[in-house]
């Protein structure tokens, strides 16, 4: 197998594989295509072509940031899904946090382009922020928004100490190439806020097969977020509730298993669409949802 990486002023990445893809996708409002390094490394391994894009204006500029709209995010996200899709007969879409809504908005507008979406610790509502987020969610213009920031805060969503400690230095540094900003502008969270209501409003015609990996003590997003997109989305929704992790679990003590489960799914994925030539995997009758655990 051939590698070629590919990096760029942006950070995005590319590993040459067979003809599965995995697009990953960062969480937007601050992310950074190293969260999701570790996942793309295991795929890799796993024979498949992996494509991570740096999102449109996730750059080292917080004004850039600010003034984004989400629409640049996934259109972004629609570019590099277009650019796998030309290398790959199946496309999962695996992403991180916030990252779930552009992956759910993939699904719903480009149905024949995305066979499945891996959600690790989905997020749609009770981000881990000050006590004002409330006072926030009462904005109803942006330029209000940018009076807000959103700072990220210890234990930054990673249980392991040793790779926390890693993490803190790397946000606190400021050098976006190794983690995520140290502070998420409101003009973004306000956008986030648009993305969201936009995705809620498409879940029930969401048809393609969904993991939900989700760590049960998540310090950022509860689970319950994962518990609304089991009751909503239309299609197979498989879930993995994780015991010893916080919410980035891309790079958090339980990271093997989070690979583990998604190179699995990605085999389920393509195996049917081999059998069937569509994207639909059957379950038992009754069998309805799925919840698992992993220790």
């Amino acid at each position: 197998m051939t590698r070629q990486v590919t990096m760029s002023e942006d950070r995005s990445f590319i590993f040459d594989g067979g003809r599965t893809g995995a697009l990953l996708l960062h969480g937007p409002g601050g992310g950074t295509p190293v969260e999701m390094r570790f996942v793309a490394q295991a795929l890799e391994r796993a024979g498949m072509t992996v494509l991570c894009p740096q999102l449109a204006a996730h750059t080292d500029s917080f004004d850039e940031l600010q003034e984004s709209h989400w629409q640049d995010w996934y259109a972004s996200a629609e570019a590099a899904l277009d650019q796998l899709r030309r290398r790959c007969d199946t496309v999962i879409v695996a992403v991180l946090s916030m990252g779930a809504v552009l992956a759910l908005m993939l699904a719903a507008e480009r149905k024949k382009d995305v066979d499945g979406a891996v959600l690790y610790a989905p997020t749609l509502d009770g981000w881990g922020v000050p006590w004002y987020v409330r006072l926030f969610k009462l904005v109803q213009q942006k330029s209000l928004a940018k009076w807000f920031n959103f700072a990220e805060r210890a234990p930054y969503g990673v249980k392991d100490p040793r790779v926390r400690a890693r993490v803190t230095d790397a946000i606190e540094s400021g050098d976006s190439s190794t983690a995520d900003m140290l502070k998420v502008p409101g003009g973004a969270m306000f956008e986030l806020g648009g993305l969201v209501r936009a995705v809620r409003e498409r879940a029930r015609g969401i048809q393609q097969p969904v993991l939900l990996v989700h760590p049960r003590h998540d310090d950022r997003a509860s689970i319950h977020n994962s518990f609304w997109l089991q009751r909503n989305l239309a299609g197979t929704v498989d879930m993995v509730v994780l015991d010893d992790s916080y919410h980035v679990v891309t790079v958090d003590r339980q990271r093997h298993v989070v690979t583990d489960r998604t190179i699995a799914f990605a085999k389920t994925i393509e195996g049917a669409k081999d059998d069937r030539g569509s994207t639909v995997v059957e379950m038992p009758m009754g069998a309805g949802r799925r919840q698992l655990s992993a220790a």
